[in-house]
């Protein structure tokens, strides 16, 4: 038995396979519905307050990205499975004093804002002999900027010319989160709009990391290539990290 789940491994790998299963049909079904092939779409599981077990569980189920929001949680579990074959993505605000500790593990940031942490970046990247790829996080809620973080969208062009300047740094698209109790469609439709914007200017910055559990369908038919999935993979959040 596992001591944070009370199911043994064998248990949790089958409930973990058939949470996987159905978000990789929501993913399917959301792909042709859009016209779009599913094999656009990168699945990023959050792994946020779930054990390292879980994380090598999915890795043997095939999955090969995984994300985390909170460095004192990510850094120890990417240490534990640093075996394995995966892609770490930082989710979460990030503050420019966990910049160095974050460069240390992760492959890619999704929550760049600001050029001051695009600064702090850069010389944790270089000084770990590392690359590290790097989505300029949008705002997407009414008024100013930070509600659920990130740069206005009239800053974005700022934020991402200085990633894309900035040594150890590579410049890969985009990142947002719909706003809270609202329909997502409208603000994943302006996403798509800033990520086209960019593109323009950074051609191979082509990732767009939207949808979580309850939005999925609705980024992936506004051009998601990347899928931030929790609670539909994983179950409901345990409070096993401190």
């Amino acid at each position: 038995m596992t001591e944070e789940s009370g199911l043994t491994p064998a248990e949790r790998r089958a409930e973990l396979a058939e949470g996987l299963a159905a978000v990789r049909a929501r993913i399917a079904a959301a792909c042709a519905a859009a016209g779009r092939d599913a094999s656009e779409i990168t699945l990023i599981a959050v792994t946020k307050t779930f054990p390292a077990s879980d994380v090598r569980l999915l890795a043997g189920l095939g999955l090969a990205d995984v994300g985390e929001n909170r460095d004192q949680e990510a850094r120890p579990k990417a240490a534990e499975c640093a075996g394995l074959p995966l892609t770490w993505h930082f989710v979460g605000r990030l503050q420019t004093n966990k910049a160095r500790a974050v460069a240390g593990y992760a492959d890619v940031v999704h929550s760049v804002d600001r050029p001051r942490l695009v600064t702090a970046l850069s010389d944790a990247a270089v000084r770990a002999g590392r690359t590290l790829r790097c989505l300029v996080q949008v705002s997407l809620d009414d008024g100013p900027a930070g509600g659920r973080g990130g740069a206005a969208p009239g800053a974005v062009p700022e934020v991402a010319a200085a990633i894309a300047a900035a040594p150890g740094l590579e410049l890969g698209g985009v990142m947002a989160v719909a706003p809270l109790g609202a329909d997502p469609m409208p603000a994943f439709t302006r996403l798509a709009g800033v990520a086209e914007e960019m593109r323009r200017n950074h051609p191979g910055a082509r990732i767009v990391s939207a949808g979580m559990s309850g939005d999925l369908e609705q980024a992936i038919a506004c051009g998601a290539t990347h899928l931030r999935v929790g609670t539909a993979l994983l179950g409901g959040r345990r409070a096993i990290v401190r």
